[in-house]
């Protein structure tokens, strides 16, 4: 056994708390290693290795170079000491514990989680790993009310630029929630309605209050209740990283310079202000018209903090998710977390972080990210088939081992955003297709994946029907209303797959494991499941037929497994044939 693999540390994510009494325990190994992992475990007052017991660790995971083993120790102190005994593949057999790997038990030492205490868990809302997320520009989502309209609007066909606006409202929302009822979502996440120049809002002049061109604060509580009476929640987005430059510090700032008493809400370098060509205080991006907030000011984080609970408060929101989150300190965050979740546990925090947020995902920050390295490998290997089967289930290991359970449940997972390109222009871009069709069926399988892996799929508007984009602002269009533009098998196929998660526990909060890994072919298989369902899905990315023969041992007592969206059965003996033609798939039960 290769030694200087062998890792494993009594935190998250190799050591986290899944219950009052388990733990979960993780361990890397080289891949193909090891044939057998030990785990020995006792209360850690106790000094008699014979009462210690014995579990056994499962492989669950490998990417190119590591495989990942995972077992829950039961305590019934919640005091724990364990050990790992491990049996190589060349016959040899090590101890490791906190002190390093050895030949003996006794020179390894033990690994220490001193006691599981309920108040350090991660807990993360009940409904969330449930939730099947729309995300909704406000300007380009649906005009309710023309008497709100900006004076520049523009024709809702014509081609958007970044100074765009279209009209689109609250009230636009309110009249398509039948629609979005329909479609089958159970999660609204809204990007900014608060007061702002620009037609994103990520640029904010006043957090108290929605901007006159989306309605006013009955439309949004009126938005809130409707969507409440048809089972779907509503988060809002919020930008406190930066404000807008007609913010009324950042105004007095401007007016009043080194005199101003909001001098310290903003890191400025020196007075008087300068705006450009560079400015002398510190941005968003380099954005001038987006001054840095100073978050470790009490000030502003109480400003910040009450904007939070404000609106949970007023009109009955059910969480946030934050723009540039990784910019601000981790303490407001704490402080953030805590506050709402005192005033509605069951609140939802998503943080927008694109890179590895383990820092923010330990249980007192955020619930979950904008998991972006999702969007990364999916579009990697579906929409611009860079990559290969094997490539992309390391992708996704490594994305996943780099959390806790907790942390992966609630992650949003996008295929795309406003900030992005859409999936079909990018499978139109890159693949090799023959027709319009090919990059559909390459999006379904996409869309499948999506719907079936770990964690909330997350709907940007439009792709539903198919909508194409370039990045900002061409992924930004209007939504497409006229049903004879719109893809109906598209989203024909997005109904009857949130329908099929929505009563599949095994899809919502089931484990997963890869179950073919068939690089020459291009067939990728996994099986989500729990104690009583099992799912099995396999994406057959590739513009050529393929036939698999897999070993079927995770089914349910049954000799028969069904292709959920075809109807077809298979019978099982042992190994099952799969005969799977271009761009294909399968949704086993």
């Amino acid at each position: 056994m290769l030694r200087e693999a062998i890792y494993h540390v009594c935190d998250e994510p190799y050591a986290f708390p899944i219950g009052n009494h388990q733990l979960k325990i993780r361990l890397q190994a080289k891949k193909l290693d090891i044939c057998d992992c030990y785990l020995f475990h006792g209360d850690r007052y106790e000094s008699n290795k014979d009462k210690e017991e014995k579990i056994q660790l499962q492989r669950v995971a490998w990417d190119e170079n590591f495989d990942y083993f995972e077992g829950v120790i039961y305590s019934v102190t919640k005091r724990i000491k364990y050990r790992f005994n491990l049996v190589g593949n060349d016959k040899s057999e090590l101890w490791y514990g906190e002190n390093g790997v050895s030949e003996t038990l006794d020179k390894a030492g033990v690994f220490q989680f001193p006691y599981i205490s309920e108040q350090d868990m991660f807990a993360i809302p009940d409904w969330a790993s449930k939730a099947v997320v729309y995300q909704i520009l406000p300007d380009r989502f649906c005009n309710g009310d023309r008497s709100n309209d900006p004076e520049d609007i523009v024709s809702w066909e014509e081609k958007p630029t970044t100074d765009s606006f279209y009209g689109g409202d609250l009230k636009g929302i309110v009249d398509k929630l039948d629609y979005l009822e329909e479609l089958g979502i159970n999660l609204i996440y809204l990007t900014p309605i608060f007061t702002s120049p620009s037609n994103h809002k990520y640029d904010t002049i006043d957090y108290f209050n929605v901007d006159p061109h989306f309605g006013d604060l009955d439309v949004a509580k009126e938005l809130v209740m409707k969507a409440h009476q048809r089972g779907i929640h509503v988060i809002l987005d919020a930008t406190f990283h930066h404000c807008s430059e007609q913010f009324f510090a950042f105004k007095d700032v401007m007016t009043n310079g080194e005199a101003s008493r909001y001098k310290d809400w903003f890191y400025i370098n020196s007075f008087p202000i300068v705006q450009s060509p560079c400015p002398n205080y510190a941005t968003f991006g380099f954005l001038g018209g987006m001054p840095k907030l100073k978050t470790h000011n009490k000030e502003v984080r109480d400003y910040l903090i009450h904007i939070g609970r404000y609106w949970i408060e007023e009109i009955g929101i059910d969480g946030w998710r934050i723009d540039v989150a990784n910019e601000i300190d981790h303490e407001f965050w704490r402080l953030f977390r805590k506050e709402i979740k005192s005033i509605k546990p069951e609140s939802l925090i998503i943080g927008e972080i694109w890179h590895n947020a383990g820092a923010w995902l330990r249980g007192e920050q955020f619930d979950g990210i904008t998991n972006y390295k999702f969007r990364e490998a999916v579009h990697s290997f579906f929409a611009k088939g860079n990559i290969c089967v094997s490539e992309f289930n390391s992708l996704l290991t490594k994305n996943r081992m780099t959390y806790s359970d907790q942390a992966s449940r609630t992650m949003f997972n996008l295929l795309d955003s406003h900030d992005t390109e859409r999936f079909l222009t990018d499978c139109a871009q890159f693949r090799e297709v023959e027709n319009e069709e090919y990059s559909i069926q390459v999006m379904k399988l996409a869309v499948l994946f999506q719907m079936t892996y770990n964690g909330i799929p997350i709907i940007y508007y439009g792709d539903e029907i198919g909508m194409k984009g370039t990045m900002d602002p061409d992924c930004r269009k209007p939504m497409i209303w006229d049903s004879q533009r719109q893809n109906h098998s598209i989203l024909e196929f997005y109904k009857t797959l949130i329908a099929i998660r929505k009563r599949s526990k095994a899809l919502t909060d089931g484990e997963f494991r890869t179950w073919i890994e068939d690089d020459k072919q291009g067939v990728y298989g996994f099986i989500r499941f729990t104690d009583t369902e099992h799912v099995g899905v396999v994406l057959n990315n590739s513009n050529e037929a393929s036939v698999v023969n897999a070993r079927v041992d995770w089914c349910d007592g049954n000799n028969i497994i069904t292709d959920l969206i075809s109807g077809r059965e298979y019978l099982i003996d042992k190994d099952v044939l799969f005969e799977l033609p271009p761009y294909s798939f399968l949704l086993l039960v």
